[in-house]
């Protein structure tokens, strides 16, 4: 381990996700820290899954173990390309909050964007999950969004090919019929659609809201490998209350408590 590494997990902030059912490890500053969207895309995945799912572009691995943590049959694979973030994820397995999951986490260290004989070669096979999770950079490269700090802008900004490289990537992992998790900016739903196209059907669009008067400002995407089946808007979910930074109590239920996504927005079931 570096010293650059080995720093980062010593200087490390220890946060607990719902309600304390586990404990990851983040870097205080300079990177980004997993919340919000990490925790529902593992939502998206029912506690009676049975299977293996990868994690992809996994950061410290916030959404993998939130899978791991709720679903006791479910095996999880964290991919992740950022020596840092693999050396996080690593130290909060060893955590006694996660002890009663970790043996069901692997961690591959790879690119998404890799070919796929070197996702292959690093752990990633071809095939190799039944449903995929991810939660990719939200901007474009063009928007000039981009931080100073590198790790920073790896988590936020796409590379110049936008999110298509990721979407072959999950289309290579996962097993025909396989399940995809995205979650991605509301106003570039366009660009996500025509990356699905051709790899995917199926497609379960839900809306998430800040407050029932305002736009979507993120969108929570299931859909199946090959599947012919059309496209569905699904009911949306609000967070907050109009005038309060509150919760309410659907999203209180899945941050804060464990809930699976289909059990406050049934619609989800159908994915």
């Amino acid at each position: 381990m570096s010293t650059a590494v080995a720093s980062a997990v010593d200087s490390a902030s220890v946060d607990a996700f719902l309600g304390g059912r586990f404990e990851a490890l983040q870097p205080k500053t300079g990177h980004h820290r997993a919340g919000l969207e990490a925790i529902f895309i593992a939502a998206a995945i029912e506690p009676g899954f049975a299977g293996t799912v990868v994690d992809l572009g996994a950061g410290v691995g916030v959404a993998g173990m939130a899978i791991a943590a709720r679903c006791k049959h479910a095996t999880v694979a964290l991919v992740e390309r950022n020596p840092e973030a693999v050396a996080l994820a690593r130290a909060a397995l060893t955590r006694p909050a996660n002890r009663g999951f970790a043996s069901r986490i692997s961690i591959v260290m790879a690119d998404v964007t890799a070919p796929e004989a070197d996702r292959a070669a690093a752990g990633l096979g071809r095939a190799a999950a039944d449903a995929l999770v991810m939660n990719p950079p939200f901007h474009a490269a063009e928007e000039g969004t981009a931080s100073p700090d590198l790790p920073r802008a790896d988590a936020h900004v796409l590379a110049d090919a936008g999110i298509d490289p990721w979407l072959r990537a999950a289309a290579s992992a996962l097993r025909p019929d396989g399940r995809l998790v995205v979650i991605f900016r509301a106003d570039r739903l366009d660009a996500l659609l025509a990356a699905l196209a051709g790899r995917f059907g199926g497609v379960a669009i839900l809306p998430i809201y800040p407050r029932a008067h305002s736009d979507a400002h993120r969108v929570l995407i299931g859909a199946r490998k090959g599947s012919r089946a059309p496209a569905r808007l699904l009911p949306p979910l609000t967070l907050h209350p109009e005038a309060a930074s509150t919760y309410l109590p659907e999203a209180e239920q899945i941050l804060r408590h464990g809930a699976g996504l289909a059990e406050v927005n049934p619609a989800w079931l159908l994915t």
